[in-house]
Formats: structure tokens, C-alpha cells, sequence
């Protein structure tokens, strides 16, 4: 049986480990050797790439995934999209949807990984829909998580509603490393025998499961694994690609790494490994084995922005309190995966209960929203106080949210106007308005002084 690998570096292994921010120049000189490794794809795009890009590395993300693609066109590129929130924190109308996903398509993803985090399917409905219009791989994608509502029945159920959609592989999303290789075992299983399609797993090595399950996976008949060069493996991250393919070529299973290519790669990435440790960007904690996140569940990226956000606040001590508090709220909210951006969300009003002394005194404009019901339908049941407090009287939203939003593009455009040089620039500020803008006069001002200086040569 062939087994195949999605390369994390340029992507998850970055935002878990640093908060994704690596610029390209760090990686550029590496990517013809990754296109040549023989990995089945490239995770190098989506997620908060897009938004670390314009906020903290002034770099164009649309530029940065044409600048992968020139160097690696043998390789399929893949990015994560949250279905309808794409890559912000919230719902988007169709229209920039679906142009966002053309425009991803266009500029260079072939694999579109999709979910929702909810796992409501009404929510990517329209992202694959457009993936596949446009030509590219749609991944449909269950978040994995345990809870009282969260059933294997469940999960192998959506596993089929997402084949019905047209999808041509399904991933499940183990986001936060808590899926035990038994857990991994049983709902692979119960997936392909419900479905046909490759299924594709990811975890993270937080809690020290991960070789583990994604052995146990591969067992159960998974095509493809996620993982993370070594140098950038382990912690938060994704368990480490060498040591899982020469892990699995002793059990048989045929797989078409480059182990030159491997060793050139993590060699390149080591000294910045190094460069991060000194400055603290890699913060020693995010690459230790943490077992009680099998009772917090708080993904890597979270988990790394968790600290950082205490550690700027001086209040690292906090950090054991805002985790346990991070099962309650997640209770109170009817149990949502802990995904982007509910993991946020979640995290921030657990930072929220434990700095005010007082549960949910201040509850974020987010959290309002979700408990209206603007992101889906929350798994389980929500606090009837919490709706309360929310709500007073009112009902909650049923239908999917989308439904109510009118097209985004045309008031973007208008209000834009010469500001956005292509569709592109309009969909950087329906993502993130304000960090676009930011980067759109930076952009106009580096522009003016190389002209003005051309000028002067002349």
C-alpha cells in the first residue's frame, strides 16, 4: 500500500510553533528542493498565513503563493479554508466566497481543505462547490474532537453527507493532537467503509500521540498523513516526516520521499530553528509533550498564541488556570471543536473569566454572535444563561447565516476604488479591512520612493 505526505513547514508546523511568522524570504531558497521531495502536497497557504502576511510580515499574500508556485510546479500546493469565515473570524456572503476560492484556485492552490468549524456542512457548501467549479481538489474536512455529542456514528455520517458534496478526499482534522490511535484506528475504518475516497488524517504531537496515531491510521487504510520536517516537528507541531517514512518503509508500505531531499530540507531549516529559539519567537513550551491538553484540547496554533498573549500581558503564571478554564466555557458553548476561530474564541473569553475573577462578566462581541447562532448550529446545547444574557428575548438564528448577508464585492469595490489595483486587493480587504489598508499605503508609498529615486538616477 502507498502511502503519501503532506508537508506542513510552510504552513501548520510555522503557526503552531512560531504564530506563523516566517517570511518567504526565509524559505524561498529551499522550495525547489521541496517541490522535488516527492510529497503528495504543500500546506503553504490559509490558515493565518494570510493574516500574519499583511498584519505582522508586510508581506501581499496572493504575491507569496505566486512567488511558491513558480518554484514549485510539481507539487501540488495546498491551503486550509474555513469554509464560509474563509480565512478571517467570521461569516462572508457567497459572492466573495466563491471569488476568494477562484482567485486561490488561480493564483496557484490546487488542494483546498475545507471545514467548518462547527462541523455544520451548510457552512462549506459553497467553498466546494466553487472548488470544484474551478478546477482543484476539494478536501472536505471533519474536525475531530471528543465530547458527549461528538459519536463515531456521527463523524463516519458526515463522512458521507461530504462524499454526497462532491468532495474528493476526506480529511479529519485531529487540530488539537487528542485522537488516540485507537480513537484513529476505529474512524478510519468507519470512515472507508462508508466512502471511497482517500481519506487523509492530521494531528499534532501536543500530547504525544502522534506517531502513534498516525501509525494507527495508516493501518486502518489512510492515503495521505500530515507531517512537519523534524526541525520544525514535535510540540504543537506535526509528528516528524522522516521519522514516520522510516517508520512506515519497515512496516511495508511504499513511499516515494526523497530522504536526500528530507535531509537538505531540514538542514536548511535548522539554523533558523536556532535564529527563532534566541530571539524567542519558539518559545520552549509550545515544543514540550503536554498530556493535559487530552482534557483542554487547545490546538497548537492557540496554544502558542495563548502564551504569547499571556507572556505580553506578564501574566504567564495565568496560563495553567486559562487552560482548565477553557473546558468550561467550551461546555457552556455546547461543545464546539476547538478550531479556528472558535478556538479563539473560546480561549479568549476563558482569558476573559480568569483576569476579571468574574464568568463571562465580559462576554467578546464574537462569542455574542456565536450564541445567536451567526456561526451555525453549535453541536451540542449552549448555557441556557449564556442565551439569556445574549438574547433576552430573542430567538436564535437557524437558517444558515450566509442566507442573510447581502454581496459583499460591489460596496468593497466602491469603497476601495483606486486603492485596489485587481480582485485580489479586494478580497485582502473583505478578509481583513483594516490590515489591508495598512498594507495597500505601504505598498503606495514604497512604490513612490522607487520611483522618485529612478527619477533622480535619471
Amino acid at each position: 500500500m502507498k502511502v503519501q505526505f503532506t508537508e506542513t513547514v510552510l504552513r501548520d508546523a510555522q503557526q503552531s510553533l512560531i504564530a506563523t511568522r516566517m517570511p518567504f524570504e526565509k524559505f524561498s531558497p529551499i522550495l525547489e528542493t521541496l517541490n522535488k521531495a516527492g510529497y503528495y502536497s504543500l500546506e503553504c497557504w490559509g490558515g493565518a498565513t494570510f493574516d500574519s502576511c499583511l498584519r505582522f510580515l508586510d508581506e501581499d499574500p496572493w504575491e507569496r503563493l505566486r512567488k511558491i508556485k513558480e518554484k514549485c510546479p510539481d507539487t501540488k500546493l495546498q491551503m486550509l479554508l474555513r469554509g464560509q469565515n474563509l480565512l478571517g473570524y467570521h461569516h462572508y456572503p457567497d459572492d466573495v466566497v466563491r471569488l476568494f476560492v477562484r482567485k486561490s484556485v488561480e493564483n496557484g492552490i490546487d488542494v483546498v481543505r475545507i471545514f467548518d468549524a462547527l462541523n455544520d456542512l451548510r457552512n462549506i457548501q459553497v467553498a466546494v462547490d466553487e472548488t470544484l467549479k474551478a478546477g482543484a481538489i476539494a478536501s472536505g474536512t471533519i474536525c475531530y474532537t471528543t465530547s458527549p455529542v461528538h459519536t463515531l456514528e456521527a463523524f463516519a455520517k458526515m463522512a458521507k453527507e461530504l462524499e454526497s458534496m462532491g468532495v474528493q478526499s476526506i480529511c479529519i482534522k485531529d487540530m488539537a493532537g487528542v485522537m488516540s490511535p485507537k480513537e484513529a484506528y476505529d474512524l478510519v475504518k468507519a470512515i472507508k467503509a462508508q466512502v471511497k475516497l482517500p481519506v487523509v488524517l492530521h494531528t499534532h504531537s501536543t500530547t504525544g500521540l502522534g506517531f502513534m496515531t498516525l501509525l494507527k491510521a495508516v493501518e486502518a487504510g489512510a492515503d495521505i498523513i500530515d507531517t512537519a520536517i523534524s526541525c520544525f516537528s514535535g510540540g504543537t507541531s506535526q509528528p516528524a516526516t522522516e521519522t514516520m517514512a522510516y517508520t512506515l518503509r519497515q512496516y511495508g508500505y511504499d513511499v516515494d520521499l526523497d530522504d536526500k531531499a528530507l535531509m537538505q530540507i531540514n538542514n536548511f531549516f535548522k539554523p533558523y530553528r536556532a535564529e527563532c529559539l534566541e530571539s524567542g519567537l519558539l518559545n520552549p513550551v509550545v515544543m514540550a509533550t503536554a498530556t493535559d491538553a487530552l482534557s483542554y484540547q487547545v490546538p497548537g496554533g492557540m496554544l502558542s498564541n495563548l502564551i504569547k498573549q499571556l507572556t505580553d500581558m506578564k501574566k504567564l503564571d495565568k496560563l495553567d488556570e486559562v487552560l482548565a478554564e477553557v473546558p468550561e466555557v467550551r461546555k457552556d458553548f455546547g461543545y464546539p471543536p476547538l478550531v479556528t476561530p472558535l478556538a479563539q474564541m473560546v480561549g479568549t473569553q476563558a482569558v476573559l473569566n480568569v483576569m476579571s475573577g468574574e464568568r463571562y462578566k465580559t462576554i467578546t462581541k464574537e462569542n455574542q454572535a456565536y450564541i445567536k447562532g451567526e456561526y451555525g448550529k453549535a453541536p451540542g446545547e449552549i448555557a441556557p444563561e449564556l442565551i439569556k444574557q445574549v438574547l433576552g428575548d430573542e430567538q436564535p438564528i437557524t437558517c444558515r447565516f450566509a442566507d442573510t448577508l447581502s454581496d459583499g464585492l460591489p460596496e468593497a469595490r466602491a469603497y476601495l476604488g483606486e486603492k485596489a489595483t485587481c480582485d485580489e486587493d479586494v478580497l485582502s480587504y473583505c478578509a481583513f479591512p483594516q490590515q489591508a489598508e495598512a498594507f495597500f499605503e505601504k505598498r503606495d508609498e514604497k512604490k513612490k520612493r522607487t520611483f522618485t529615486y529612478a527619477i533622480q538616477k535619471i
